[in-house]
C-alpha cells in the first residue's frame, strides 16, 4: 500500500480539486489498512477507505472541507453503528494542480496537525533515503508519512480482442500491476482504455518481446495462432516469470509440437500455462479474465491447474 500519487494526477487532471482521504492511524478492528484511501470531488469518488457510513461521511465531509487539511478521528461503533469495534483516525488533504506537482515522487511526508518537520520524520526519511527501504504508511507527530506507491509486477497482455479487453478491465484497477497492452495497430484497441494501462500498437508484436523485462508476466490472446506461437517462441527464448496462452488442450499440443521443432526442451515448454484461468468458470471473456486474476494472485496456482488438467 502507498501513496497513488499517477491516480491522484489523474483524478486533479480530470477534476480539478480533489480530496485525498487516507486512514492514517487503526486502534482495534478496522474495515481497511492504514494507508488505503479514497479519492472525492464535488459530484463523484474513486478508491475506498472501507466502511460503508465511515466511507460515506467521510467524503461528505471531503466535499464540504476549506482546510488545506485536516484530521478527523471516528469511532466506528459508537459514532457509526459499525460492527467494528475500533476507532480510526483520517487524514483529509485538498490537491490541486499546483498542490500535486509540488510531492515528491519516492516518499511523500507533510505536516497535517504541525509545522516544523519533527527529527522523528528527518530520520525516518534519512533512512529511507539511505537503504533504499520504503517506509510503512504511518502518521508520526503530526505528520503523515507515505511511500509513492510503485506496481511491483509488469505485466503484458497480447492481444486486443474480447478476452483481451475483458482482461484490461478486470486486471486495471489491482494496485501491484503495470499493464503493458500490446496489438497489431490502434483500431484493435476500445475507444477507452482503463486507467494505468499503456498502450502499444505494433505492426511487428513479436519484435517487442525483447523490450520486456525478464520478470515480467505475459498473457498471449491474439487474434492469430501463428502471431501466439511466435510469441510464445519469442518468450521462451526471452524469459519471464510467468506466460499464459489461451487456447484449448487441442491446440496446446499442436504448439508444444511446433515449439519442440523449434528446439526448446520440454522442460522450459512446460514453463507455460495453457490454457489460462480456470476452465471450471467456462469460456465467457469476463469468466476467463476472472479466472485469470485469481491466477496471477494466488503464487503457485499456475502448477496446481496443471496438475488438476493432467490428472
Amino acid at each position: 500500500m502507498g501513496f497513488d500519487l499517477e491516480a491522484l494526477k489523474t483524478a486533479v487532471a480530470e477534476h480539478g480539486r480533489v480530496v485525498r482521504v487516507v486512514i492514517a492511524a487503526i486502534k482495534g478492528s478496522s474495515p481497511r489498512e492504514v494507508g488505503a484511501a479514497m479519492l472525492v470531488w464535488r459530484d463523484g469518488q474513486s478508491g475506498t477507505i472501507g466502511g460503508g457510513t465511515l466511507e460515506y461521511r467521510a467524503a461528505e465531509a471531503a466535499r464540504r472541507q476549506t482546510d488545506p487539511a485536516r484530521l478527523s478521528h471516528h469511532a466506528l461503533g459508537p459514532d457509526l453503528g459499525q460492527c467494528c469495534g475500533g476507532a480510526i483516525t483520517l487524514v483529509s488533504e485538498v490537491y490541486d494542480a499546483e498542490a500535486v506537482a509540488a510531492l515528491d515522487d519516492m516518499v511523500v511526508a507533510r505536516p497535517v496537525a504541525g509545522a516544523q518537520m519533527p527529527l522523528s520524520i528527518k530520520r525516518l526519511l534519512a533512512r529511507s533515503r539511505g537503504q533504499g527501504i520504503a517506509p510503512e504508511p504511518q502518521l508520526i507527530d503530526g505528520w503523515m508519512v507515505e511511500p509513492v506507491h510503485k506496481p511491483a509486477r509488469g505485466l503484458w497482455i497480447w492481444g486486443a480482442g474480447h478476452v483481451g479487453r475483458a482482461l484490461a478491465d478486470v486486471l486495471a484497477p489491482l494496485p501491484d500491476l503495470a499493464i503493458t497492452w500490446i496489438d497489431t495497430a490502434p483500431e484493435r484497441f476500445p475507444d477507452t482504455v482503463p486507467a494505468g494501462v499503456t498502450v502499444v500498437p505494433a505492426a511487428k508484436p513479436a519484435e517487442l518481446v525483447r523490450h520486456a523485462p525478464r520478470d515480467a508476466e505475459h498473457l498471449v490472446l491474439t487474434y492469430s495462432h501463428s502471431l501466439d506461437l511466435e510469441l510464445c517462441n519469442r518468450l521462451l527464448l526471452h524469459d519471464f516469470r510467468f506466460a499464459g496462452l489461451i487456447g484449448s488442450a487441442t491446440k496446446w499440443a499442436r504448439f508444444r509440437s511446433r515449439l519442440a521443432a523449434l528446439g526448446h526442451p520440454p522442460e522450459r515448454i512446460g514453463r507455460i500455462t495453457c490454457p489460462i484461468g480456470d476452465p471450471a468458470l467456462g469460456k465467457h471473456p469476463q469468466m476467463i479474465a476472472v479466472g485469470v486474476a485469481a491466477q496471477l494472485l494466488r503464487p503457485g496456482l499456475e502448477n496446481e491447474l496443471k496438475k488438476d488438467l493432467s490428472a
